[in-house]
């Protein structure tokens, strides 16, 4: 005896419920179907061919002789499947609608996907642009190195015309005139040891004196 069987014959455990196998068909190729369906009822076109398909129905079943009229006056059967048109139609339309809400969601999220990554890239690029702007402010720039030469060009001229100035002899540079000051204000060695309490004649043979060493005369 089957295992089914067994179960439906027995009183303590529920039957079970029958499943009504229904048509299997593919969403995707009928949604297609349903898009292209709306579009075609949205043209001209279908506006056309409706408009004519009417227009005979009503004239003949207004026109021709009475026994060949297949939709008399009230014209009932029209109105059937003008009815049946509108309840398939309007579906039809919320479906394709639906699709093409679906799509426009993905697009969108895509877009802000991509706009996301565009404004990271151009944050990036900001802080990219701010540290070398930061380290080209250390870097001699040639607005910089112009008015260096500028300055020095300046200076040169300057000299050259104190220099004309004074009977063609070159003017003394910074240097050489800071030296000059520095010999001036040192005060003589005979000072400084008298200032020392030494006496001059108290000179050692290491220590000679300044002017004999300055007077005496020359020995080749």
């Amino acid at each position: 005896m089957p295992v089914a069987e067994r179960r439906a014959a027995r009183l303590d455990q529920p039957r079970e419920p029958r499943r009504i196998k229904l048509p299997r068909f593919d969403p995707e190729a009928f949604g297609r179907w349903s898009e292209g369906f709306a579009r075609f009822m949205g043209t001209p076109k279908f506006i056309v061919y409706m408009t004519v398909v009417i227009t005979f129905w009503l004239a003949w079943n207004t026109l021709a002789p009475a026994g060949w009229r297949f939709d008399p006056y009230t014209f009932t059967f029209l109105t059937l499947i003008l009815s049946l048109q509108a309840s398939y139609a309007a579906p039809l339309i919320l479906l394709a609608q639906n699709r093409q809400t679906d799509r426009d969601r993905l697009g969108m999220e895509e877009d802000r996907r991509r706009a996301t990554m565009q404004k990271a890239d151009t944050e990036y690029l900001s802080r990219e642009i701010a540290a070398l702007r930061i380290a080209l402010g250390d870097v001699a720039t040639r607005d910089f190195l112009r008015s260096e030469l500028s300055r020095l060009a300046d200076e040169l001229s300057e000299t050259t015309r104190d220099a004309m100035r004074g009977g063609g002899k070159p003017a003394r540079s910074a240097d050489a005139r800071k030296d000059a000051n520095r010999r001036r204000q040192r005060p003589p060695r005979k000072a400084a040891k008298a200032a020392s309490g030494r006496r001059p004649e108290e000179t050692g043979p290491d220590e000679p004196d300044d002017e004999a060493s300055s007077d005496a005369p020359y020995r080749g």
